[in-house]
C-alpha cells in the first residue's frame, strides 16, 4: 500500500506562489518563518500582545512586497529586515524614543559581562523588554542585528553619538538589572571609569 506524502516545495516555489497571491504558499511562508520572526518582534516589543501585533503587521508587509525580493542575499534576511523596520516604525510612531542625547563623555560603573551567560534566554529577553523603547531598539539593532552606529543613526534619524550613548546606557541598565538579580556578579573596573 502506497503511503501518501506531503508535497515539498522549494523556497523559490513558495516565493513565486506568494507573489501570485496563492493562500497555500502564504500559509507555508507564515509557518516557515513565524516563530523566528516572532522572536524578532518580542525583542523590540515590551509585551507579548504588542509582539503579536508586530508579527501580523510584518507578514502583511512581506506579502505586499514579495515581488520586490530580487534574490540578492538570503530570503530569510530580507524578511527579517522587513520585521526590524516595521518594529522600528511602530515604536517611532508610539513614543519619543530618543530622549537621551549625545554627551561629551559618559562614565558608568561596569559589571561582569559574564553575568549575561548565566541567565536563561527567556530571562534575558524579559530584561531587554524592560528597557525603554529607545534603549531597547538601539540595543537590538547594534548587539543582535549587527548594524553599525552609522547605520542606526540613518535608520532612526539620530546622530551616531546618540546611538552610542543610548547603547552604553542600555548596556549599563541591563548589567545593573542582572547584578540586582545576582549580586555576587559585581565587578568594578580598577580605575572606576569607562569612557564610551
Amino acid at each position: 500500500m502506497a503511503v501518501a506524502t506531503k508535497p515539498t516545495y522549494s523556497e523559490q516555489d513558495i516565493i513565486e506562489g506568494c507573489v501570485k497571491g496563492d493562500r497555500k504558499f502564504q500559509e507555508l511562508l507564515y509557518h516557515t518563518y513565524s516563530s523566528k520572526m516572532f522572536s524578532v518582534c518580542l525583542r523590540y516589543a515590551n509585551e507579548y500582545a504588542t509582539a503579536e501585533d508586530l508579527l501580523q503587521e510584518g507578514f502583511v508587509k512581506v506579502f505586499k512586497n514579495m515581488e520586490k525580493f530580487r534574490g540578492e542575499g538570503s530570503f530569510e534576511g530580507w524578511i527579517r529586515r522587513i520585521f526590524v523596520n516595521n518594529s522600528i516604525e511602530h515604536f517611532r510612531k508610539k513614543a519619543n524614543m530618543y530622549v537621551v542625547q549625545e554627551t561629551e563623555a559618559l562614565t558608568y560603573e561596569y559589571y561582569d559581562d559574564n553575568a549575561l551567560s548565566k541567565l536563561m534566554k527567556e530571562d534575558l529577553l524579559k530584561l531587554i523588554q524592560s528597557l525603554s523603547s529607545g534603549y531597547r531598539t538601539i540595543f537590538n539593532l547594534y548587539v543582535i542585528e549587527g548594524y553599525s552606529h552609522k547605520e542606526i543613526a540613518v535608520m532612526l534619524g539620530v546622530t551616531e553619538g546618540t546611538s552610542k550613548s543610548q547603547l552604553a546606557r542600555a548596556r549599563y541598565l541591563l548589567q545593573k538589572k542582572i547584578v540586582d538579580l545576582m549580586p555576587h556578579m559585581k565587578y568594578e573596573l580598577p580605575d572606576q571609569e569607562a569612557s564610551i
